[in-house]
């Protein structure tokens, strides 16, 4: 009797206190603090029948809803969706105050200061100075870290009087949704979704860019861009390939229900297969698996069939399996997706002997009905990129009826 009693009190006390975090619908203007940097974005808020509210974080065009969401000691908890991260506040009228946290492996946790306003809705600055410069089209870009070493990249903006959108294309995959605005002849861009924080600044000086670009809590590079309409990276198709003497794939990795699955099991012999590498923690990846998802579902009775190989930031199947199941849910992910190991790229080579390396986070790797190897493709152009991403999908549903007419 005195259980059921204190599970009633605590049953209580919890509902009660859920009821008393009153956050005000509408749009919030959130900041994430990192490097001594504000990086801000929109939140909406929306209103759910019986139960707390929804929040929406907005990048331009990307909508991520968090519904996950719960009460710890006297603060909320906004799950990410996708990510192992949450958003841990405390609400006071009109203000949101807290952190941004999130999980890695070996326990270690990140953190960064979170608050919100409620009823502000500009990102960057409220009251711009007039753009002097016009951004949109596409710059041929050199980012370089603090030990020289420099990456290409093609930036892709649209510029429409103060507001600016648009992403940066890398050989690896894209930065997705950025947003922000223009101001005389600077800039700022930002994105956060629900993993990734990131601040983009820069100048404008006729058809040149000098600019500086801040992730996570310790990422930081200088980077120079010029304008360039035919700006392109190299071939995605022509940097990840089969060592000389191989045609074809091998391996073996646990699925989620710790069986192993091998690329030669029957459930996959005589089918077209697309094997997908990512990570749960990869917001590229995200993008990818939740074209893959879908397109997956519509072709797997016309001898289709997927494996994603899931490389993790932790090497512990116990640690790894909750974080791929989260994200498999959340995607509605319906084929295998095994666990391959580490994200340490030496370990990841070798789980894959006969790639020449497992260059990036996605690899998406086509294979034909006789089991070997047709084409792989390095990176995933995600929706944020516009016609690349609609290009990247037309071709890909090319190829697979190609080989499926085989």
């Amino acid at each position: 009797m005195k259980k059921i009693l204190a599970f009633a009190i605590f049953s209580l006390t919890t509902t009660l206190g859920l009821q008393a975090q009153n956050v005000p619908t509408g749009i919030w203007r959130a900041v994430l603090t990192i490097q001594n940097k504000e990086v801000p974005f929109l939140m909406e808020v929306t209103a759910r029948k019986d139960t707390l509210p929804m929040f929406v974080i907005r990048n331009g065009e990307e909508r991520i809803e968090a519904t996950d969401i719960s009460y710890r000691n006297d603060s909320l908890v906004i799950n990410m969706p996708v990510f192992d991260s949450e958003i841990i506040a405390k609400a006071e009228g009109n203000r949101l105050t807290g952190v941004f946290s999130k999980n890695l492996p070996g326990n270690a946790i990140y953190r960064v200061p979170f608050q919100a306003q409620h009823g502000e809705t500009h990102r960057f600055n409220k009251n711009p100075d007039k753009a002097t410069v016009q951004m949109s089209g596409k710059w041929d870009v050199t980012f370089t870290n603090a030990d020289g070493r420099t990456s290409q990249a093609v930036g892709v903006f649209t510029q429409q009087e103060n507001h600016l959108t648009g992403t940066f294309l890398t050989p690896t995959g894209d930065y997705r949704f950025l947003e922000g605005q223009v101001s005389d002849n600077r800039f700022s861009l930002s994105t956060f979704n629900g993993e990734s924080i990131l601040l983009f600044e820069g100048t404008v000086s006729g058809d040149a860019i000098t600019g500086e670009t801040w992730s996570g809590i310790s990422g930081n590079r200088r980077w120079q861009a010029k304008r360039n309409d035919n700006a392109q990276l190299p071939d995605p198709e022509k940097l990840t390939f089969l060592k000389e003497g191989y045609d074809r794939l091998s391996f073996r990795f646990p699925n989620m229900e710790n069986k192993m699955v091998s690329i030669d099991d029957e459930r996959y012999k005589g089918k077209v297969v697309v094997v997908q590498l990512l990570g749960s923690w990869c917001p590229n990846c995200m993008d990818e698996t939740a074209f893959l998802a879908p397109y997956y579902d519509a072709n797997k009775d016309k001898g289709l069939e997927m494996i994603g190989l899931s490389y993790e930031r932790s090497s512990k199947f116990e640690e790894a399996q909750p974080r791929i199941l989260k994200m498999m849910k959340r995607l509605k992910v319906n084929y295998e997706v095994l666990f391959a190991g580490s994200t340490d790229k030496e370990e990841a080579n070798r789980t894959l002997p006969m790639l020449n390396a497992v260059m990036a986070y996605p690899t998406t790797i086509f294979i034909d009905k006789k089991g070997k190897v047709r084409k792989i493709h390095t990176g995933f152009s995600g929706p944020g990129t516009g016609h690349y991403y609609t290009e990247y999908v037309e071709e890909f549903d090319r190829f697979v009826k190609k080989l499926l007419s085989e």
